[in-house]
């Protein structure tokens, strides 16, 4: 499973960087998704990796993810928080500690494009 979380906000973005957004359920800042890599969703990763920050997301992340952030999708049934029965995106607060740099070009320091298993650090400070 792969997690993005949105980093840039929506100001002097191009049309096509921002429906794939979309297509990708973050449509605001500091949202997360988490998706099953494929050849479509990977493609469209390819595409925002400049905006975003993504990685391969932890079991034991994952499930502190769903449960502190989870919204179920119909909030008359109470039940278990599963993938299937909540939203598919996840919103997030602005990582504590803040972000040194989004992107260093050429030092890769920044926190845009693939973070590996730092993204769970990431994640853990955001929520």
């Amino acid at each position: 499973m792969i997690c993005i979380i949105r980093i840039t906000g929506q100001v002097n973005l191009d049309k096509d960087i921002k429906e794939t957004l979309d297509r990708l359920r973050i449509r605001r800042k500091y949202a997360c998704t988490v998706i099953k890599p494929n050849k479509e969703s990977l493609g469209m990763l390819k595409k925002v990796k400049d905006f975003v920050a993504y990685g391969e997301i932890s079991e034991e992340t994952l499930k502190k993810l769903i449960e502190k952030r989870g919204q179920l999708k119909d909030k008359k049934a109470k039940g278990v928080k599963t993938l299937g029965n909540i939203k598919p995106f996840f919103r997030l607060h602005p990582p504590r500690g803040g972000i040194d740099s989004k992107k260093h070009f050429g030092v890769n320091r920044g926190v845009l494009g693939n973070n590996k298993e730092h993204i769970n650090k990431l994640i853990e400070r955001m929520l």
